[in-house]
């Protein structure tokens, strides 16, 4: 056994039609680690809020390494208008949150959807709109903890999506 080298790694290059949409994420290595995860499953794009630290904050460009180049984003302000606008576009809106309706990730199907947003809420408040999500899911969990970082949740969800959705 050997361990590779990036240069060794020949990645199916494929882009999904998953656009995330960040809700007041506040923390600089949330901000960078979205990116970087958000690249390695071929996100589509990422809508950052503008309190969100920017994209040239020094913990944002060193954790999210040189995918802030290779993912389409965009800083936005009004959070109801532009979820109004994405469904208007075809998106279906997808929370990452434990609601009353929440359904657990690996009993969702992302197949029959052509466009999909995954909204992040922030750690400490959640996502602040819920009446704007067409579908919530959740994450089981095992441990006494209700919760997980966004972050973490965002890649579990986007393995699943991704999974689903690749062409074998």
């Amino acid at each position: 056994m050997k361990q590779l080298s990036h240069e060794d790694i020949q990645n199916n290059h494929q882009q999904f039609p998953i656009t995330i949409v960040c809700d007041a994420i506040r923390t600089p290595g949330n901000i960078g680690m979205c990116f970087r995860i958000a690249e390695s499953f071929g996100v589509s794009k990422i809508y950052l809020h503008q309190s969100s630290p920017s994209t040239e904050n020094n913990t944002v460009k060193r954790t999210a390494r040189n995918t802030i180049n290779q993912i389409e984003h965009t800083i936005y302000t009004n959070f109801n208008d532009t979820i109004r606008k994405l469904k208007e576009e075809g998106n279906t809106i997808i929370g990452i949150e434990i609601t009353d309706k929440s359904i657990d990730i690996q009993d969702f199907n992302f197949r029959n959807l052509k466009k999909i947003v995954l909204l992040l809420g922030s750690e400490r408040n959640g996502i602040k709109n819920i009446e704007y999500l067409d579908h919530s899911i959740c994450i089981p969990m095992f441990g006494r903890n209700s919760s997980m970082n966004v972050i973490h949740s965002l890649s579990i969800a986007l393995y699943e999506a991704t999974n689903q959705l690749k062409k074998n």
